[in-house]
């Protein structure tokens, strides 16, 4: 199976990386691409921009990288309560290839951060918005209090009702 891995977010430093890179090496041989959206920078999305230049090589390649996968696990960073703009910026242009964005694709949607929100608004709003982009969400899982649930040394959760609930996520994946 393989799965395309990436944090909504364009922080080198990402606590939502490091929980979707986790969540991926619980699967069991599974072919694992990770993305770094730091890799996917285009300018900001405007109509004419589109016109004057299409769509950048940047959008067609994530597309491609989604249309690849047989799975996804995708983890939201919340930036006042929404999408990154790093994220919204690059799902804004890969829309305009095709609205079908995540092309019918199983999904795990996640999202931390250091509060004990855990991102939920972000998270609420993705999964919510998801059928409309062709999202095949089998699951969602906010972790919240990263730090206090997340061994960074281990690169592992430490809280077992949470990686109890992510290895029951991932199962539905298969």
């Amino acid at each position: 199976m393989k799965v395309l891995v990436f944090a909504a977010s364009n922080s080198r430093q990402s606590i939502n990386q490091q929980l979707a890179s986790y969540a991926a090496s619980l699967i069991p041989n599974a072919e694992v691409e990770v993305l770094d959206l730091n890799e996917y920078e285009m300018p900001i999305y405007s109509i004419e921009r589109e016109t004057e230049g299409g769509i950048p090589d940047e959008a067609q390649r994530f597309y491609a990288k989604i249309g690849a996968a047989d799975a996804i696990i995708v983890s939201f960073a919340e930036h006042n309560g929404s999408y990154s703009a790093a994220y919204k910026n690059l799902f804004d242009w890969t829309s305009r290839i095709d609205m079908k964005v995540y092309q019918n694709t199983p999904m795990l949607m996640m999202a931390t951060s250091p509060g004990p929100g855990g991102a939920q608004s972000v998270l609420g709003a993705a999964v919510a918005s998801a059928p409309y982009f062709a999202a095949d969400v089998k699951a969602s899982l906010s972790v919240p209090s990263f730090f206090d649930n997340f061994d960074l040394e281990a690169g592992e959760l430490t809280n077992p009702d949470i990686k109890q609930a992510l290895e029951a996520a991932l199962k539905l994946l298969h």
